[in-house]
């Protein structure tokens, strides 16, 4: 199916302390992005980037909590955004741009769905706060946020409510949490595919899995892939690489699967980082599985 697409370009480099992600947009596109999803004749928009907020000019730290001011300010900007796309009947397309990001886009997404569904592609939970980071980094928390738990003017972005609910999410190729996010995994019921079942069972029927639990439960499904996602040896533009990740290939199938499916409502592309990166791979990569996951194929 043809869709609707509006691209926002989501320069976040607040969530964490390397300079970089606000590049990242700009590198998705430099890719091609934008020009392989009309070569597959989708309806495309590029409505540019938003305005990240710096106030400061300089980090600031508050209760354990890196740039909060700034990140809260960015983050409602770009859930506005975000549910003016889907008040239009168009498909939010976000490149970023730090994890963080992900609190403004799932809480301006949210607002359309009574059960919004999330797959977290992602060699992290995010599922930190202040009280279990060890960093301070909020780009380690957004999905904890999406989830109602941490900092008030975090949670209530965009709404009081959480965007998500533990038993509609999955996250797929964990291989790196902290002790406090496998404690809120189990405490939750969070359903995760980390990288050793990706390893026994495939990547096909995690995501076929992922699909069959999902669709009965939610009303639209977002996707929410960090380029760390991968082996760092596909993606070397990225900040927090571990190793032992899922190779492009394997990934760009998912991305089939998911189009296949047609399940996805919503996407964000994150953790660019074109400073750290050779010669744009991480880019290319990016835009790669972002054609994938609107029906590029390889034959």
């Amino acid at each position: 199916m043809k869709k609707n697409i509006s691209i926002i370009g989501v320069p976040m480099h607040l969530g964490q302390p390397l300079p970089g992600t606000d590049l990242g947009p700009d590198a998705i596109r430099h890719a091609g992005a934008v020009q392989k999803l009309k070569r597959l004749q989708h309806d495309v928009e590029d409505l540019g980037n938003i305005k990240i907020e710096f106030v400061s000019g300089e980090e600031q730290r508050e209760e354990n909590l890196l740039n909060l001011q700034d990140i809260i300010d960015s983050s409602t900007t770009l859930a506005k955004k975000t549910d003016d796309v889907l008040t239009a009947k168009r498909f939010p397309l976000l490149f970023g741009g730090d994890h963080s990001m992900a609190i403004g886009s799932l809480a301006g997404i949210s607002k359309h769905y009574e059960n919004l569904g999330v797959i977290w592609y992602d060699a992290h939970g995010d599922l930190n706060d202040s009280r279990t980071s060890p960093s301070g980094n909020i780009h380690g928390m957004p999905l904890a946020v999406s989830l109602g738990i941490g900092h008030k003017e975090l949670t209530s972005i965009h709404g009081d409510q959480p965007k998500v609910k533990p038993e509609n999410l999955v996250i797929i190729g964990a291989r790196d949490l902290d002790p406090g996010e496998k404690e809120l995994i189990r405490e939750r019921g969070i359903r995760v595919y980390s990288m050793r079942e990706v390893d026994e069972l495939g990547m096909n029927a995690v995501i076929q899995k992922t699909i069959e639990y999902l669709k009965e439960r939610t009303d639209g499904i977002h996707l929410s892939l960090d380029l760390d996602g991968l082996d760092p040896t596909e993606t070397p533009g990225v900040g927090t690489p571990v190793y032992g990740g899922p190779s492009y290939r394997e990934t760009r199938h998912a991305m089939e699967l998911l189009h296949d499916a047609d399940v996805i409502t919503s996407a964000e592309f994150v953790e660019v980082n074109p400073l750290l990166d050779d010669k744009n791979k991480t880019g290319i990569v990016a835009a790669n599985l972002i054609s994938a996951l609107f029906g590029e194929t390889l034959k």
